[in-house]
């Protein structure tokens, strides 16, 4: 198995020197110096605060990294914050293990997460509020897809024309073009195919 690439941060020097010198004892992982050169990143704070949160956003500006997050306390509010920063695993600082940590790396290497059931079900929860109170109220959904657009898109997937979309859905012909059109400029998705992929891989159609 090819060792995975990871970069370290840490709000504290001895943290740093400590996750340093243990990682590069293992052999899934080699520890690089700069972000540029990592497959993922590690970044452990004793709290999820101002400075752990503009760490992240720096890292997100300069391309992004999937973050494995080591924290002391996570506390109420950045859980989407984090999600939206490329944090792909959260670990309880204080009683991680060492051979968590390193799953956890080599899971986000492979583009898998790793997040506390708790978490889970907090960040959950937290999306459903979101799509009730802000997203529905606006005609969008958690996709960025309207409703409108959902319904045309499950009809190009049944392999549906212009035309007899437009009957179906009681719609002039311009007016699909137009949703067509809005959506793939809106969303930078090349043609129709691309998506209608865009909707199965959000799981709206």
């Amino acid at each position: 198995m090819e060792r995975v690439k990871v970069v370290i941060q840490a709000t504290d020097p001895i943290t740093y020197v400590g996750l340093s010198s243990y990682l590069q004892q293992r052999p899934e992982v080699i520890v690089v110096d700069q972000r540029d050169e990592a497959a993922v990143q590690v970044l452990s704070t004793e709290r999820v605060g101002p400075e752990a949160l503009a760490r992240l956003r720096n890292s997100v500006a300069e391309g992004g990294l999937p973050t494995v997050l080591m924290t002391g306390e996570l506390g109420e509010g950045p859980l989407l914050t984090l999600v939206e920063c490329h944090v792909v695993a959260i670990l309880p600082k204080n009683s991680v293990t060492g051979d968590q940590l390193v799953d956890c790396v080599v899971a986000a290497a492979s583009g898998n997460g790793v997040m506390p059931r708790d978490v889970l079900g907090t960040l959950l929860r937290r999306i459903k509020v979101l799509q009730r109170e802000v997203l529905a109220p606006n005609g969008l959904s958690a996709s960025g897809l309207e409703p409108r657009e959902v319904d045309v898109l499950r009809l190009i997937a049944e392999g549906w024309g212009t035309e007899e979309i437009a009957k179906e859905l009681a719609y002039s012909e311009r007016t699909v073009k137009n949703v067509i059109f809005n959506m793939t400029s809106r969303l930078h998705l090349r043609n129709r195919a691309h998506a209608v992929a865009y909707a199965l891989r959000a799981g709206v159609i």
